[in-house]
Formats: structure tokens, C-alpha cells, sequence
């Protein structure tokens, strides 16, 4: 089904070569071959092809980001908005929870793009991928979004998901500095069986890459006979689920396909074929076999915990046992009714099913759950299916093909373009509910679980073709392969009416309105002042995670939260509150002291926490803080908050093995918080209420040194432990030492 070359190799005119095959250019020469290589250098403003200075052609971002880089390229001298920025609301649409605050934040987003020239679309109309994808994906371009599943490949488009700050580097005329990705082939060959979909073939993929970080911050080159295979609706299914692999960002091979749906969306001049030059190296390639692929399963509680469902089925109890271990150590006892109990006689029994979002609830995706389900009933009892079309015009398409009315007969609710389902701001299930989505992702914490107040929920992913099998057989999980008569897949007509989109959104691109007044609400806060780097630091421990992989839905995390993330302090009080509780008392303690340190380093406070670590003396040159210890942080979205929320409160640094993604990282440096990491984390002897003294990190930081020796205290005892920060480039070192990156633009514009 899936195999990997890890060596890399050339590919020649269509056929592979080794990487030792005679009368070759050398893989540095050939790499030019690759589309994503020619795509980079055209967007490069740096004139080196190993460390990129990137400028991107759009930008994008929804309503619990856009206020957030607003307000840090506002404090940072923001005038207008040097390219197109399309300001979507499909995050806080339900306008639900907090009173006025989500609709507060919409007003200031309409108000932000009369005044700065952007585009903006009101709730409900799209989710921000498929409007992206409808309106301004292009072949050749590159595309910024503040969401991290910001995937427009299919298209075309290299588009990289990022935190804000990244964004804020683009409005304020500054580049996106990488040093040049490695380009993973993704070949393609064959056809899908009826029944298997493009989420099918994701999980496939994500299964087989993410344990051992083969593709970690690389690029996806999707290429081979089987891209033709699939139609571009299909393409963008398992496009937008690379995000996953934690891939830096993908790009396929075009075609007439591709041609097509520019066409259909009006904009035949954004098609230009793309395709490998005749020899092209791949620094690893996956082939994957579509005719191979068999309907998955993603069992809680990440992406790549996937099955063959038939797997599944066959090994149920025991596979759901581990499931339950996994929650026995993240989430607290006595939770409830076991999972195991959900299959009884060889069947599982599922709660909800939820297609959705810009993987799950697409065009093609939706038609063909309508037809698996005509003539059917979802049943009367506990189990439910709900779609969301990801934008009015495919729901509009979805009405004059008879789609919707084929899922409404069958006991299907359809509802408006929102990313909820994907995040924990919608289709909650029961308490021990298990759900199947067409969504992004399942991690811990993530749909609306809360398990400091004994609530859980376990999210499964699923393609919706066998989520309307299961759906059709009232809740028994069923693989649509296992449905007679299921028709093969292909391309289905389909009519995109724009009228939709001018008669409501507004077009404000290349016309700033200065005077325009940005409309506040009570909860958008600006941020708070941040201090540059001391010459060292005192640092507490405020929470030691040693799990595999900490996402960020644990630093901070989503649901209900996402109401507050407009403003910095609210926000706060909620890092990581379902992963260690503690935390934010620990960091306040810390941000007090030191705040007490600023204003008098001979504050009584202050220097009783000096003489009890030894370092009496030191009030004036070193700062107070708190840190986060994590194996691997930052697996998933690309909010910042995970960042900014430890920083508000007073965070100067997490310590790591790895950081599981580039973005995360850099809305760690972006915060002005440093990322270190140390060799052997996993067995280091570090607990919370430690403190870590960091001598001469401003010093240090000034230089280019990449090491330093620092000393954890625990009580009485003192050892010696050696903190690294590779790779931090120039730039990075002088946002740190600013203390953010506010400070580092209000300094340059000095």
C-alpha cells in the first residue's frame, strides 16, 4: 500500500533512479528540479538557495487570530496591508458563548480591513480553506495563513500555516526566513476502490510518516500517473490533511483537472502546468499505491493512530483497550463507562458521526454521502450525523443537485459553513461518547472534552463515505467498502455561483480607508508591556510534561477558550489548565516577584527568593520567570496562544528534547521566550518548583554562542545541566533579546 525510500532519488522522465546512478547531476543541482524548488525561488528575496527570505503573494487568517496579528502589527506601525489578506469568520461564528465578545471581534475585523485594504468574509459564508481555495489559490503561488491547516497544494499553491507573528512580519514588509525545506516525493499510482476517500488515503499516509518525523518541516511533493486518478476535490481531501505529518508544506503536479476548477471558479488565469522538470531529486520519496488503500480509522487520540477499519473490527476490544491505557494517563480516574463496552459482538457502536470543515465537508465529499444514504434512515435512537458544507456556494450546489435533500430524508442535519466540530466548539457528543468525524483532528482535550470536570468525549477519524455507511446502518461502524453496489469515485459536476460571495462579502483590497476607526469591544485588550532580555535569568518550573508529544491544544487550549483569545490576560488564566493545573499559580508567582524586582531588587520578596537559590547579590542583573518543560511541544494548530499565554505570564523560555513543529517554535522565539533544548530530555531529572539559574543569556544572545552551562536548584541541591539553542538565526536572537516581537519593531522603527 505505502512504501518509503529514506535515501531520496532522482526521478528521470517518470522513472526512479537511485541516488548512485551514473550520469547525474548531484542531488544539491537536481533539486532544482523539483516544482517546489522553482515555486521558492521565485517568492526568494534573500539570492541564497539555502537560506530563503520568502514573500507571499496572499494572506489569510479567521476570527480567533486576525485580532490578535491586527493588534501586534498595529503596535508595531501598521499603515495598510501590502497585499491581499483575507480576514474570514468560521472559528467564532455560533456568537454563543461570552455574550457580545464574538461578534465584537467580527465588527473589529470588518473595521480592520476598511481601514488597512483587506477582504472580509461574514460568518457562516465559508470556512477560511475552501474560500481560499474557491477565491485565491493559484498555480505558483504561495499563500500565508494563521491557521496551520493552511494547505492549497492541490492548486498549486505552496501556503504555509503559521502563527500570527509570522503574518505580522508580512503586513509590516519583512520576509518568512527559512533555511530551504527538503522536498519529499509523494508518488501516486493507481486508482481508488469505490468507497475509499481522500481522508482514507490521509490517514494512510500520516500513519505511515509521523511516528519516526520523516517529513517534519519538509516539503510534500505530490506527483505520479495516480494524481490524474483522482479528481482536484479528492486532491485537496488529503491536501489539507498533510498538516498532520507535520510537514512545513505540500505542492502537486497540475493538470487539466486543475485547469477545470480554476475555470469553474472563475479564474482561468490563475492555472500554469506544474510538473518535475526531466530530472528532479527527491530527498525521500513515498509511493503510495491508491488501489491498495483500504478505509481507515483513526482511533483517539492523534491522527496516526490509524487502522484498516476491517483491523479495526477484527481486533476491537483489544485495540480500544489501549485507547483507554492512553486516557488512564492523561485524564483523571474513575472517568466513567469503558470504551470497550461500545463493541458488543464484533460491532462497534458509535454516538455521532460529524462530516465537516475544510477536509470532511467539501463538495464531492457531501454528494457522495447524499447517495450512499438515499432511501435510507440515520435511525431514531442516540445516533446522530450532522454535515457542514465548508461554504454557501457548494451548499447552494449541494440544494439544485438534490444532495441536500437526499441527506435531510435520511434524518440529516445540515448546517452552516464552521470549523466547531474540528476544534470543540461544536457537535459536543455525550459524556463517553464516541464520535466519528470527517474532520482534522482527535486529539486529547480537544472536542470538548474536559476531564477536570469528569467530562470526556473519544473522536475517531473517518473518510464520509464510510461515515454514511456507518450512518446507514444507525451507528454500527461500517466501511463503505462493505456497502453494495457503492459507486466508483470520480469527479461529479459541479457549477460555483460567485453571486454568492459579492452580494456579502467585502472586497476592500488596494482600498485603505485611514480614517476608518477600529471598532473595539469590551474583551480586545491590548497586549501587555513586555521587558527585553536580562543579563541572566531565574527561572521556575512551573510544568514538566513527559509525554511523547504535547500538542498545543494541551498549552492552551481550544473550545470554549477561543472566545478570549482577543484579549492576552483572560486568555491566560487557561494555559495549560487540562494538562497541568498548576501552572498558571506557579507562573503568576513568578511574574509577581519579578514585577516586584523591576520596580525594587531589594523588595523583601525578592531577595528572600534570591538567598534561598544561592544567588544573593544577583537582584539587579536577573530577571524572574517561569518555564515549560515538554519532550516535544507544539504537535497541531498553529495558534500562537500556546506561546503568548506563557509569556503574558511572565514565561522566558521552554526547555525541550525537540519542538515538534517549525511553527511553534517560532511563535516561541516571536514571544521573545527562548527554545532551548537539552540531550536526553526524557531522563532528565527536572520536576516542577525547580529553578534553573541561566548565567549570561544576553551575552550569550548577542554573540552566536549555541550552548551554555546553567544550574538546576532543588533546595539545598545544585547541578550542573547544559541548556542549547541551535539554529537561531540573527534575526531570531535580536527579537529575544527585545522581549517580543512588538518590541523588536517598535526598536528598529526607532
Amino acid at each position: 500500500m505505502i512504501t518509503m525510500n529514506k535515501e531520496g532519488a532522482y526521478l528521470v522522465k517518470g522513472a526512479w533512479k537511485s541516488k548512485d546512478a551514473a550520469n547525474l547531476p548531484a542531488p544539491k543541482e537536481a533539486r532544482r528540479g523539483t516544482i517546489a524548488h522553482r515555486i521558492l525561488m521565485a517568492h526568494n528575496k534573500s539570492g541564497s538557495e539555502s537560506e530563503l527570505k520568502l514573500s507571499f503573494d496572499a494572506m489569510t487568517s479567521h476570527d480567533i487570530t486576525f485580532v490578535g496579528i491586527v493588534q501586534t502589527a498595529r503596535a508595531s506601525g501598521l499603515k495598510k496591508f501590502p497585499m491581499p489578506y483575507v480576514l474570514t469568520n468560521c472559528h467564532n461564528s455560533l456568537c454563543a458563548v461570552g455574550g457580545t465578545i464574538n461578534e465584537d471581534d467580527h465588527l473589529f475585523g470588518l473595521s480592520a480591513a476598511k481601514k488597512y485594504g483587506g477582504d472580509y468574509v461574514p460568518a457562516h459564508l465559508a470556512v477560511i480553506h475552501q474560500y481560499m481555495r474557491e477565491m485565491m489559490a493559484g498555480c505558483g503561488k504561495m499563500i500565508l495563513g494563521s491557521d496551520s491547516h493552511t494547505r492549497y497544494g492541490a492548486l498549486g499553491a505552496i501556503s504555509v500555516g503559521e502563527g500570527g507573528p509570522e503574518l505580522v512580519k508580512q503586513l509590516l514588509g519583512h520576509t518568512y526566513d527559512i533555511s530551504a525545506p527538503d522536498v519529499v516525493a509523494i508518488y501516486l499510482t493507481g486508482s481508488p476502490r469505490p468507497g475509499v476517500g481522500p481522508q482514507d488515503v490521509a490517514l494512510a499516509l500520516i500513519k505511515t510518516v509521523f511516528p519516526d518525523g520523516l517529513v517534519k518541516n519538509k516539503i510534500l511533493e505530490f506527483v505520479g500517473p495516480g494524481v490524474s486518478n483522482i479528481s482536484v476535490d479528492y486532491r485537496m481531501g488529503i491536501d489539507v490533511m498533510t498538516t498532520e505529518t507535520t510537514c512545513l508544506s505540500s505542492i502537486w503536479q497540475t493538470d487539466d483537472a486543475v485547469r477545470e476548477y480554476l475555470a469553474v471558479h472563475g479564474r482561468p488565469g490563475d492555472y500554469k502546468p506544474l510538473a518535475p522538470e526531466d530530472t528532479a531529486w527527491y530527498d525521500s520519496v513515498v509511493h503510495i499505491e491508491l488501489d491498495k488503500v483500504e478505509p481507515m480509522i483513526a482511533l483517539p487520540f492523534h491522527p496516526s493512530n490509524a487502522y484498516p477499519i476491517k483491523t479495526f473490527l477484527e481486533n476491537g476490544p483489544d485495540l480500544l483497550a489501549q485507547v483507554e491505557k492512553e486516557a488512564a494517563q492523561i485524564l483523571p480516574k474513575g472517568m466513567g463507562e469503558k470504551l470497550t463496552n461500545k463493541f458488543r459482538n464484533g460491532r462497534m457502536h458509535v454516538d455521532q458521526a460529524i462530516i465537516a470543515g475544510c477536509s470532511g465537508g467539501t463538495f464531492e465529499n457531501l454528494t457522495r454521502a447524499a447517495r450512499m444514504l438515499k432511501g435510507h434512515s440515520v435511525g431514531t435512537e442516540g445516533f446522530g450525523l450532522s454535515v457542514y458544507p465548508a461554504s454557501q456556494p457548494q451548499y447552494l450546489e449541494l440544494v439544485r443537485n438534490g444532495a441536500a435533500s437526499e441527506l435531510m430524508l435520511a434524518g440529516t442535519v445540515i448546517k452552516t459553513a464552521f470549523c466547531g466540530p474540528c476544534f470543540g466548539a461544536g457537535d459536543t457528543p455525550g459524556n463517553q461518547g464516541f464520535s466519528i468525524r470527517h474532520t482534522t483532528r482527535n486529539f486529547p482535550n480537544r472536542e470538548g472534552s474536559k476531564p477536570g470536570n469528569q467530562q470526556i468525549s473519544y473522536v475517531a477519524l473517518m473518510d464520509a463515505r464510510s461515515i454514511a455507511a456507518t450512518a446507514r446502518n444507525k451507528g454500527v461502524l461500517t466501511a463503505a467498502t462493505d456497502i453494495p453496489g457503492v459507486e466508483a469515485e470520480g469527479p461529479i459536476p459541479y457549477s460555483f455561483d460567485q453571486s454568492v460571495y459579492q452580494n456579502r462579502v467585502y472586497h476592500g483590497w488596494g482600498k485603505p480607508q485611514p480614517e476608518q476607526e477600529l471598532v473595539f469591544g469590551p474583551n480586545i485588550a491590548d497586549w501587555p508591556a513586555m521587558s527585553p532580555l536580562p543579563e541572566n535569568l531565574l527561572l521556575n518550573v512551573a510544568a514538566t510534561i513527559f509525554d511523547p508529544v504535547t500538542t498545543t491544544d494541551e498549552l492552551i487550549p481550544s473550545g470554549e477558550t477561543s472566545s478570549l483569545r482577543s484579549n492576552p490576560y483572560k486568555l491566560a488564566e487557561f494555559a495549560l489548565s487540562r494538562r497541568e493545573p498548576a501552572y498558571v499559580g506557579r507562573a503568576k508567582a513568578e511574574l509577581a516577584l519579578e514585577q516586584a524586582r523591576q520596580k525594587n531588587p531589594a523588595d523583601p520578596a525578592v531577595a528572600k527568593a534570591f538567598a534561598e537559590t544561592g544567588l544573593s547579590g544577583k537582584e539587579a542583573s536577573t530577571g524572574l520567570g517561569s518555564l515549560v518543560f515538554a519532550l516535544r511541544p507544539g504537535d497541531g494548530s498553529a495558534r500562537e496562544q500556546a506561546a503568548s499565554c506563557q509569556k503574558v505570564l511572565g514565561g522566558w523560555a521552554n526547555i525541550a528534547s525537540d519542538y515538534a513543529t517549525k511553527r511553534y517554535r517560532s511563535n516561541v522565539v516571536n514571544w521573545g521566550m527562548l527554545p532551548f533544548t537539552v540531550k536526553d530530555a526524557a531522563t532528565l531529572d527536572i520536576k516542577p518548583e525547580d529553578r534553573i539559574f541561566v548565567p549570561g543569556i544576553r551575552a550569550l544572545l548577542q554573540g552566536d554562542g549555541e550552548s551554555l552551562k546553567a544550574t538546576l536548584i532543588r533546595g539545598k541541591e545544585q547541578r550542573e545541566i547544559t541548556l542549547n539553542l541551535p539554529g537561531l538565526t540573527r534575526d531570531e536572537r535580536d527579537i529575544i533579546l527585545s522581549g517580543c516581537l512588538i518590541n523588536y519593531y517598535a526598536q528598529s522603527a526607532k
